[in-house]
Formats: structure tokens, C-alpha cells, sequence
């Protein structure tokens, strides 16, 4: 008996899960250093997506981004 015996249709939702929890905070970040945000937001936002990544990404974009000056 094989202790990691899957299947390819989980290995592929695996390697999507995992491509997508490295790709999401990668766009944030991105995102975050494209943009102007007034004082110091650009860096709180950066540290935040470095130090919680899928979390910090996801309240980016839920609320970061319309901070941004336009």
C-alpha cells in the first residue's frame, strides 16, 4: 500500500491550488508597486501580502486597490 497513491485528477487540483496561491499574492504585490498610494500605505500593503500572503492579497484587492491614486 502506497502512502501517496493519487490520482492525475488530484495531482492536477493540487499543482492548480498551489500555482494559484503563489500566482494571486505575486499579481497583488505587483499591483501594489505599480500604483501611488498616499503615505505610508504602499508599504503596509507590501508587508501585508509579504508576511500573509493569500490573505493580504485578498484584502488588496478587496479593499487596497480603490486607495490607490489615480
Amino acid at each position: 500500500m502506497t502512502f501517496l497513491a493519487i490520482g492525475s485528477w488530484q495531482l492536477s487540483i493540487i499543482l492548480v491550488a498551489v500555482v494559484f496561491l503563489l500566482l494571486f499574492p505575486l499579481l497583488a504585490l505587483i499591483s501594489v508597486l505599480k500604483n501611488q498610494f498616499q503615505g505610508n500605505d504602499k508599504i503596509i500593503w507590501v508587508l501585508l501580502i509579504i508576511f500573509l500572503p493569500f490573505l493580504g492579497a485578498l484584502l488588496y484587492f478587496l479593499i487596497g486597490r480603490g486607495k490607490a491614486i489615480k
